[in-house]
This record gives C-alpha cells, structure tokens and sequence, in this order.
C-alpha cells in the first residue's frame, strides 16, 4: 500500500455517502494485513463496506482479503451463586467451568482470554466465585449481553457480574494456585511459574 492517503479520502467519501458520522482517520500496513485507525467505533456496516471496497482495488486478490474485524480487549467478570462443593462431592474447578460455558448458548461467540478461576467466597463458605476474562470488541458487544445476566448451573442459579481485573484474588508464589499467599502455602514443595515442574523459575536452566 504505497498511497494510504488515497485510500484514506476514498473510503471517507463512501462513509460520506451514506451520511455515516464514522471517518477514517489512518490507515498502516501490520503483521496481519493493515490497521484502520477511526474516530468511533465502527458498527458492523462500515466495516462490510470498507472489506467491499478494498476487494474492488485493481491487484488485489480477492481471496486475500479477509473479514475485517474490530481491535479485541479483555473483559474482566465473576460469577456468584454457584456451590464450591458439587454433588458428586468434589470441589468445583476451571474444567467444570470450561466443559460448561463449551456448552451454554449464553456463552457461544465467547472467547476465553485465559483459564477460569474458581475460589471460595469466604474460607468457611460453600459458595464460589469464577472469575471470567474474555475478548471483546472496543464497543463491548458481548460483554453488554454478559452482564448482570443470570443462568441455571445444575439445580442453581448463578449470575455474571462486571468487575476490574480480579484485584482480590490472592496467588501464591509458591505453587502459583489462585485463593491463597504465599505465606499460607502448603505445598511441599516450590513449583515452576512456567513450566510447572518442581522448581523455582530463576533455577529452570539448572536444571535441563
């Protein structure tokens, strides 16, 4: 893309067109193909235009030209209400949790940004808390369908709630489990951060 500022005025001419309040304001080429910087969010017409217009430019495949989507940004949710016991009579863990939004149509078009987390809400209680992040759109299409939204887990009704990024969950940097510090940690033993054997991070080299 040799004339980016060609590209810049034809497509805010298009967006004119329709009466379209959106303008592109830069466009760049990146790792995945180009960036297209605007003043809002684009809603999901603009972005079938713009993904029209570039398959009609003269020496562009038309096969190589895919779907345009929005920049992604991680979310941050917890959810209540689910017992930490289960009825089989094991803990609930990020599996249960994973198996289970795999198989939910609330949870479909979601894309998990990480692992659920499962702690218990207070030390003594039979309540859980997961912690949910997953990628959204900057106008946070997803997340808006998420929020305050209520489900049946088993014979429970759990609820999704918003939150900031997880500030009160403790890890340890010991075993690096979420629910507890390192000070309380009971593991026999120190575990690799990243690649969970038993060591410490900084003594991996010493031992492969």
């Amino acid at each position: 893309m040799e004339d980016t500022g060609s590209y810049v005025h034809y497509i805010n001419n298009l967006l004119k067109n329709i009466k379209s309040t959106l303008h592109t304001e830069f466009i760049q080429p990146c790792a995945r193909g180009i960036s297209i910087t605007t003043n809002n969010v684009p809603a999901t017409s603009n972005l079938t235009m713009i993904e029209k217009y570039f398959k009609l430019i003269k020496g562009i495949n038309n096969n190589e030209v895919l779907t345009p989507h929005l920049l992604q940004s991680k979310f941050y949710f917890k959810i209540i209400g689910i017992p930490y016991i289960q009825p089989s009579g094991n803990n609930l863990t990020s599996n249960n949790i994973t198996n289970f939004i795999s198989h939910t149509g609330l949870f479909k078009s979601i894309s998990l940004a990480s692992k659920p987390r499962v702690i218990k809400a207070f030390l003594k209680s039979d309540i859980a808390i997961v912690w949910l992040d997953i990628w959204d759109s900057q106008n946070r299409t997803k997340t808006k369908l998420l929020i305050n939204h209520s489900f049946n887990f088993s014979h429970h009704i759990a609820t999704i709630r918003g939150t900031s990024m997880n500030p009160s969950i403790l890890q340890c940097h010991n075993c690096w489990k979420w629910g507890h510090s390192t000070f309380l940690c009971r593991a026999y033993r120190s575990k690799c951060q990243k690649y969970s054997s038993p060591h410490k991070l900084e003594h991996y080299k010493e031992m492969v």
